[in-house]
């Protein structure tokens, strides 16, 4: 590692993670029980494949266009029931939902966010071999007995589907300041006990702001809100302050390295100027099982872009998954789903499902 790469117990210290903390935090499930240190998972994985085939995974979000086709209008798979066929005759074994409806001329009509739908599908997941991993749905933005028992039957849907998780693709808040991240900390706490009483894990999805740095320190400006930085990022706060047993984290790693392009400086109490460079998969591996879920996508490195990185299909860009996926840790616990928000085209109704098959290809050749 060079000077500007996060150490891993640097970073647990940081955050104030004591050992209990920090074991709850890595231990997880059966099959993610001997978190490998990354020298010792390079070694074992030398020329194996990453992801096992039964880990390979798609958002429907990718193929969204083919989902919401009509499908009286075209002999392209469309539709629910038909995408699934096709992502099952790919290769994939895992789906995240992102929503639940399509096309009002699609088997099972346009909504199928209630009982009788989510039965319908599970129905068509159990035809195809496919395993529903999560949703990227709504998550209360208040804690009332009204929006508790709309989250109570989110749960109740995604148990009909099998799910092993519940979410959301959105940030737990969008505020830069810590007392706003308290409140979410604090919200997400509840709703994640409340997930794990229907047998759940919640998780939130986060694009690169959430690697930005808090602002908890410094002057206050006219209302009272801190204008530095101490150094933490929104989500290692975040992290820090929700129940490791409860609240989970869907790392998007595309996004994540756009993260590391943009977000290195902060502003320090002091007034100077810090940098501290990103490491997504450091962060992971300090408390690998929090980040049961993976966004497996893609981009080439472009600086002419303020991103740094255009989205591409899986393995067709610079992101070095074989490096990521060996030193996290927990191999075969993380379930990566391919996704390209880009996949769907104006002029090609066929190239995301196309997109799909070249991005299970490469999922399923990774070696490290």
């Amino acid at each position: 590692m060079n000077d500007n790469d996060v150490n891993v117990s640097g970073l647990v210290s940081r955050l104030g993670l004591n050992r209990r903390q920090f074991l709850a935090a890595t231990t997880g499930m059966a099959a993610a029980a001997a978190v490998t240190s990354p020298s010792a998972l390079a070694s074992d994985t030398t020329g194996r494949t990453l992801v096992p085939s039964g880990k390979r995974g798609i958002i429907l979000y990718t193929v969204r266009d083919a989902v919401s086709r009509d499908p009286n209008t075209t002999d392209l798979a469309s539709g629910f029931k038909e995408v699934l066929e096709e992502l099952a005759r790919i290769g994939y074994k895992q789906i995240e939902f992102a929503g639940y409806t399509q096309s009002v001329n699609a088997p099972g009509g346009r909504n199928l966010n209630n009982v009788e739908g989510a039965t319908l599908l599970r129905s068509w997941l159990d035809a195809n071999g496919l395993e529903a991993e999560g949703n990227h749905g709504s998550i209360p933005g208040t804690i009332t007995d009204t929006t508790l028992a709309a989250f109570d039957t989110a749960c109740e849907i995604a148990n009909i589907l099998g799910l092993g998780h519940i979410g959301t693709g959105s940030d737990p808040t969008g505020s830069a300041y810590v007392a706003d991240w308290a409140l979410a900390a604090e919200r997400w706490n509840i709703l994640g006990q409340r997930a794990a009483s229907h047998g759940l894990k919640l998780y939130t999805h986060n694009h690169d702001i959430a690697y930005s740095f808090l602002l908890d320190s410094g002057p206050l400006d006219d209302l009272g809100r801190p204008t530095r930085s101490s150094g933490v990022r929104r989500l290692e706060y975040f992290l820090a302050n929700t129940d490791p047993a409860y609240v989970f984290l869907e790392m998007d790693i595309y996004w994540a390295h756009v993260a590391q392009y943009k977000h290195h400086t902060y502003i320090a109490p002091d007034g100077t100027s810090v940098q501290d460079i990103f490491d997504p998969a450091a962060v992971v591996a300090a408390q690998t099982t929090r980040f049961p879920l993976f966004h497996a996508k893609d981009g080439r490195r472009d600086d002419t872009v303020p991103n740094g990185y255009v989205m591409t299909p899986f393995g067709e860009g610079d992101i070095d998954y074989a490096t990521f996926f060996t030193e996290v840790g927990a191999k075969g616990y993380h379930n990566p789903m391919y996704e390209q928000d880009t996949a769907p085209s104006g002029t090609d109704p066929g190239q995301s499902l196309e997109f799909a098959q070249l991005s299970y290809d490469n999922l399923a050749a990774l070696r490290g």
